[in-house]
């Protein structure tokens, strides 16, 4: 982005605000979200007394999300156990400290005390005494590749989880239910893995230089041009890393005297582009449109702190499938926002990417939208494309722009070719240049999977979050004695998941997190569900007080049956 197109105002059409409402609700009650079914309504559940504004005009779909409240006994039970955890870790580090008890974790020498401490105190306490306990449902080895199912290595611990032994045997066909592969490219058979050793018979494995000397080659230029193709923009650069697309291409885009307007639960990756920076940070509720405008409006009325003057800029920036959620953002009513006070969009598709929209483009297909109305697309190749890395896509003069100031592109390795060629020959397989219907039957099964596993969840009684169109299914587990005991009760069925507590997440919102894989048969998913309603009945996790909906009608997705 050139000093001209960067302070460039966008001009576009008005969003005109519709009247908002706010509605009280008993904890325990669930509140879904249909902005055909109630379009002069709208708030996020979960949070009370907040108020939403949205334009149901702008959905040519049904946008149906749900978060159901946390039951009010599970919520005080939950704070006990870890006020039960607290009071014992204490008396743990009481006994440690008189070497009643030995204590594993790393200390500071007894010379350095005067010094900067290097671990926090709460920090390490929360290690020694809460986290250490599940740690075995973390870091497990696989030794597979991770598709469908995978091998795991089997490991024990004879300390209490502080370190652990490989026992030489191997945990065969575990059902994976939590690796971020969505359209099944994790394989290492097939045409994207023909693809890849060819690749690697032409380039080798590594670069070992930047883009801007030696690392250059055609696999990047191609790849590259078919991105900008595949997303339908002007061009596109590619990065190496997906943490480092955002972390350090948001601070060559905005500086000291602008502003980002960030969601609540963004990625870590856009926390610290953002903090690096050195941009003032407004933090918005999480897809709360009327708390973005609000933020927008004082932007625009009171400049900068103390000087009053306009911003150099003001970036929103959000993501297309929140991970921890499953929530898809409103993006029809950010662009709206974006385009009535002439700000600027940063959209991180690191999820939705290849998982929304008929075509797999992202959230911005999802909604119908036009590439044009995003003026920052980034997203990553190590969900959907079974790769590595990520893109940034958008005007010539921005990606220009990005070559000459990014850190990552002027410091960082070049992708790995066969890396690249991965890239490549998955994203045509998506988009049908292939010759084969593949990428479009792998979609059309990943929307199928996606609705019947929510939809059964929700039947036997789960509380689950998110939209029904994410891939990116959480279900709440609430209590810290659940997390571990849900992880190791699955693996005992062979199935693999994704157990996620604070302070990852809210304290009282522990969750198991499924990402659903078009690469996942019905038999799979039946598989897997049976073991999920046995663990749930055994650890008592169907919490759900909403009415349980009439059976389904099998295999036919959201959108075949609102065809039909």
């Amino acid at each position: 982005m050139t000093e001209s197109s960067a302070n460039k105002l966008l001009n576009g059409d008005a969003c005109h605000r519709t009247a908002n409402g706010s509605k009280a609700s008993k904890n325990g009650f669930v509140k879904n979200h249909c902005l055909f079914q109630q379009p002069h309504k709208y708030r996020r559940p979960r949070e009370k007394n907040q108020n939403v504004t949205h334009n149901s005009s702008l959905y040519k779909k049904p946008f149906l999300e749900s978060f159901e409240e946390t039951p009010l006994l599970v919520a005080v039970l939950t704070y006990m156990g870890y006020g039960i955890l607290t009071i014992f870790g204490y008396l743990r580090d009481f006994l440690r400290h008189w070497n009643i008890e030995k204590c594993h974790v790393a200390r500071e020498r007894e010379e350095q005390k005067d010094f900067v401490p290097l671990y926090q105190d709460f920090e390490n306490f929360y290690t020694r005494n809460l986290y250490m306990r599940i740690r075995d449902n973390w870091n497990r080895p696989i030794c597979s590749v991770p598709g469908a199912k995978m091998d795991l290595v089997e490991r024990v611990s004879r300390d209490y989880n502080w370190t652990f032994e490989h026992t030489g045997k191997v945990v065969k066909d575990v059902i994976n239910m939590g690796s971020y592969n969505y359209l099944g490219f994790a394989e290492n058979t097939g045409t994207c893995a023909d693809a890849a050793i060819e690749a690697t018979q032409a380039y080798g494995v590594g670069v070992g230089s930047s883009r801007c000397e030696m690392g250059n080659l055609d696999i990047h230029e191609e790849m590259e041009q078919l991105v900008a193709r595949f997303l339908g923009v002007e061009s596109s650069m590619t990065f190496g890393m997906g943490f480092a697309t955002n972390s350090m291409n948001i601070p060559a885009l905005t500086g000291k005297g602008c502003l980002i307007l960030s969601d609540e639960l963004n990625h870590a990756s856009l926390v610290l582009g953002a903090r690096l920076s050195g941009s003032t940070i407004r933090v918005f509720k999480h897809n709360n449109m009327q708390s973005l405008e609000k933020l927008l409006r004082d932007a625009i009325v009171h400049g900068q702190p103390r000087t009053h003057r306009p911003w150099k800029k003001i970036l929103i920036v959000v993501e297309g499938i929140y991970s921890m959620e499953g929530s898809i953002v409103r993006l029809p009513e950010v662009i709206a926002l974006k385009k009535r006070y002439k700000a600027y969009l940063y959209l991180d598709e690191a999820h939705s990417i290849g998982a929304l929209g008929p075509n797999g483009r992202g959230v911005v297909d999802y909604f119908g939208l036009d590439p044009k109305d995003v003026d920052i697309m980034m997203g990553t190749f190590t969900k959907s494309f079974g790769a590595a890395g990520g893109y940034i896509g958008g005007k010539k003069e921005l990606i220009d722009y990005l070559r000459r100031h990014s850190h990552s592109a002027l410091y960082a390795t070049s992708m790995s070719p066969p890396v690249a060629q991965q890239i490549i020959t998955s994203m045509k397989i998506i988009m049908g240049e292939d010759g084969t219907t593949l990428g479009a039957d792998r979609l059309r099964q990943l929307s199928e999977n996606t609705t019947y596993f929510r939809r059964k969840l929700r039947e036997m009684g789960f509380i689950i979050y998110g939209n029904d169109d994410s891939p990116v299914v959480p279900m709440m587990l609430y209590m810290p004695a659940k997390i571990g005991a849900f992880g190791r009760e699955m693996l005992k069925r062979n199935i693999g998941t994704v157990v996620v507590g604070f302070p990852a997440t809210p304290i009282i919102e522990s969750r198991a997190r499924f990402c659903v894989s078009a690469a996942h048969t019905r038999e799979m998913l039946h598989t897997a569900l049976e073991a999920i309603s046995d663990v749930g009945d055994l650890l008592q996790l169907k919490y759900s007080r909403r009415e349980q909906p009439l059976p389904s009608l099998g295999w036919m997705s959201e959108e075949s049956l609102l065809q039909n």
